[in-house]
């Protein structure tokens, strides 16, 4: 599928259902509209979506406190994946939350998920534990990685 123009802006409450929809089609066990709504209304989190013209191909967010950043979600379009998306709008949420203060970042990620590990890494993510049967839909752990020196 190739891309009309891709840019990326910050999530509105108005989002919610589009970002549903991606959220649907990336995960076992989806957030509700009525949880990416609350998200983006509140002032402690940064969610960017990716676009493809006008329409919501993928997002990132994160919930930030202080200096601190948490990772909560990135998804892209299963069509869209491959493209080099997920990577650029990695890229852009870290700009965005080191210029609001932030010098460290931490997620989780599935030990399973090779393209979402080896883009957190070029990222200077490192490995820093495991939380064990984190996942719920299959139980799989979940490794913790942290960038400190953002």
């Amino acid at each position: 599928m190739g891309l009309e123009a891709l840019s990326f802006r910050e999530m509105a409450p108005e989002d919610a259902d589009a970002v549903e929809m991606v959220e649907k089609a990336c995960f076992a066990i989806p957030w509700s509209r009525e949880s990416f709504w609350k998200e983006a209304a509140n002032e402690n989190t940064v969610y960017l979506l990716a676009l493809d013209g006008e329409r919501v191909i993928g997002y990132a967010g994160c919930w930030i406190s202080f200096e601190e950043c948490q990772i909560t979600n990135v998804a892209i379009l299963p069509e869209y994946r491959g493209q080099g998306i997920g990577t650029k709008l990695f890229g852009t949420i870290i700009d965005v939350v080191k210029a609001k203060g932030v010098t460290a970042m931490t997620l989780e990620v599935r030990p399973s998920n090779a393209p979402a590990r080896a883009l957190y890494a070029r990222y200077g993510f490192k490995d820093a534990g495991r939380r064990p049967h984190y996942y719920q839909d299959d139980a799989e752990d979940a490794i913790i990685m942290w960038n400190t020196k953002l």
